[in-house]
């Protein structure tokens, strides 16, 4: 049986207030020739499907139509679960519907679905927390864990004892994988999945966290240790979750941050047998639009790599080290040449040398000049004074 591991498409998500949801509907594309190329049986989505808890109408109708060209009528198990990112109760509400495709939602911990018979697949078991299916006739058994909040985690522990009522929050989870991998068995393929953050792992600045003061921290010896794979979600660059098993993170599909233009995003492809190892393969996706950091000596060097980049198709940052303010004129001609230009930071390495200010001998404009430059480390020219100035006439009155 061979099924795909993606997670955290987190559609809908701008950054720094640019959409990237034409990105986002080449990947969704590219994905499903992806799918149907490597004749995959089932797909994994480990949450974080959109971005918000409310999604945009456009995000929401790109999914849907993407898992159920994925799921071609039942022909091929799609299994989705809730990231941190995600609204349980939207996510679930699709459910019956989408059921009706092969397509199985679950959003809260210890959500379960149905059983039924599609044209690839018959779900002969279902219960919270675990669905048992027939694929190509083997027997697959899958965890789903979705994104355990504290107050959702709360709801689906059963705290007998006081000993139990005081279990840290790994510990909590650690109980429900035991509980729920008893239904796994040996002649069977046994797949966990779930959206959290495991200890040590390794995050970037576009995921919202869900370790406070490490309290929602999840110890590796608390993941279930008897599944064959743990597909997991949330952290967006791919990475190996625990070494004590197989247990990965596979990712995000886009760089959503500056910190993740150094990750080549893709998803793992699982070929899988009972009582064997499985093999992996990390299928790459492609780089849409790339995030760019240009690190420039000076305004000029800047203005000479917008104008070697013009009509290039990426997210660009620039900082910049200049010893005055980067002048509005300077500023255009860069947007000229890169339309999409996120952030244009000026490093400054004029040194200002500390002195006592008389205010009685100083006139509005040479005390603006002062705080100005002591603040900035630059003088305000130009537009700027001008535009103090007519400012300080209009409120204060003319000196």
């Amino acid at each position: 049986m061979r099924f795909i591991h993606t997670s955290d498409w987190h559609l809908g998500k701008n950054l720094e207030g640019h959409s990237r949801i034409e990105e986002q509907k080449m990947f969704c594309s590219d994905f499903v020739k992806i799918v149907e190329d490597n004749d995959i049986d089932m797909v994994v989505i480990a949450g974080d499907i959109y971005d918000t808890a409310n999604p945009s109408a456009e995000a929401e109708k790109l999914f849907y139509s993407t898992v159920s060209k994925i799921a071609a009528n039942g022909k091929r198990c799609v299994v989705v679960i809730a990231g941190n990112h995600d609204s349980p109760e939207r996510i679930e509400a699709a459910s019956p519907l989408a059921f009706e495709q092969g397509i199985l939602l679950f959003g809260n911990p210890l959500s379960k679905t149905s059983i039924g018979k599609f044209e690839g697949f018959e779900i002969v078991e279902a219960k919270k927390g675990m669905t048992k299916l027939i694929i190509n006739g083997e027997k697959v058994n899958v965890l789903t864990l979705p994104y355990p909040s504290e107050k959702r985690l709360n709801d689906a522990f059963e705290a007998e004892t006081d000993e139990d009522r005081q279990k840290t929050y790994s510990q909590k989870i650690g109980q429900i994988f035991r509980d729920l991998q008893e239904d796994f068995e040996e002649d069977s393929i046994n797949i966990a999945v779930s959206h959290l953050f495991v200890v040590g792992g390794e995050s970037s600045d576009s995921e919202r966290p869900i370790q406070l003061g490490g309290s929602l921290l999840v110890e590796r010896k608390d993941l279930p240790d008897k599944a064959n794979y743990v597909a997991l979600g949330h952290l967006h660059k791919p990475q190996k979750a625990s070494e004590l098993g197989c247990s990965y993170y596979s990712g995000s599909p886009l760089q959503y941050s500056k910190s993740e233009r150094v990750y080549v995003k893709g998803a793992k492809i699982v070929e899988i047998h009972p009582n064997e190892k499985p093999k992996l393969e990390d299928i790459m996706f492609n780089n849409y639009k790339p995030i760019e950091l240009f690190k420039c000596r000076g305004v000029q060097e800047a203005l000479d790599i917008c104008e070697q980049n013009r009509g290039r198709s990426m997210w660009s940052y620039f900082e910049i080290k200049t010893d005055e303010i980067i002048s509005q004129e300077d500023i255009k001609a860069m947007k000229k040449n890169l339309a999409d230009i996120i952030e244009i930071k000026p490093v400054i390495t004029y040194q200002q040398e500390e002195k006592t200010v008389d205010l009685k001998t100083k006139s509005m404009a040479e005390l603006f000049r002062d705080f100005y430059t002591f603040n900035k480390g630059v003088e305000p020219k130009g537009e700027l004074m001008d535009m103090f100035m007519k400012i300080a006439g209009e409120e204060g009155g003319e000196e």
